[in-house]
């Protein structure tokens, strides 16, 4: 049995497990890495390789000086009446994961931080399986509160 013949038939399994409605053989098989965009813009399959014009229009597109756009001054961070800065759930996630990650043994990845509520926001740390041990993750999620209770002194959850 082929490869094709193979990958068509895993499409197949996988579209009706899942309950698409597509036949395999409209799938073509897998390529072996990512696709990749050529640097001058064109398909791969456009140019040929006997051609030499390409090469020299692709010389003459590198020579020319990149256009540049102004940089923007960064955006005024928005504040409360009493001072502390708005920021959306995510940005508080990265704050306590930051925060999190001085602490020694802290794993560099596996780790998810969910910001919830409103007024008094909270945050939720959970742990890919096998990112660290079951006492660090404890050790972690005891960590969290006094965290959280510091960082609602200077940061809102923007809604």
């Amino acid at each position: 049995m082929n490869d094709e013949v193979k990958d068509a038939g895993l499409v197949a399994m996988i579209s009706g497990i899942l309950g698409g409605n597509r036949r395999a053989d409209s799938f073509a098989p897998l390529a072996d890495g990512p696709p990749t965009v050529p640097a001058d813009g064109m398909e791969p399959g456009e140019t040929s390789s006997s051609d030499p014009a390409p090469a020299t229009a692709r010389n003459a597109a590198d020579d020319a000086p990149a256009a540049t756009t102004p940089v923007e001054p960064p955006a005024q961070i928005a504040t409360t009446r009493d001072g502390k800065r708005l920021l959306p759930a995510e940005a508080i996630a990265d704050l306590v994961l930051g925060e999190l990650r001085k602490l020694e043994n802290f794993p560099s990845s596996g780790v998810s931080v969910t910001v919830y509520g409103f007024r008094n926001w909270n945050a939720m740390l959970t742990f890919a399986p096998f990112s660290t041990t079951f006492q660090n993750a404890t050790r972690f999620r005891q960590a969290m509160p006094d965290l959280v209770f510091k960082l609602r002194r200077f940061v809102e959850l923007e809604i």
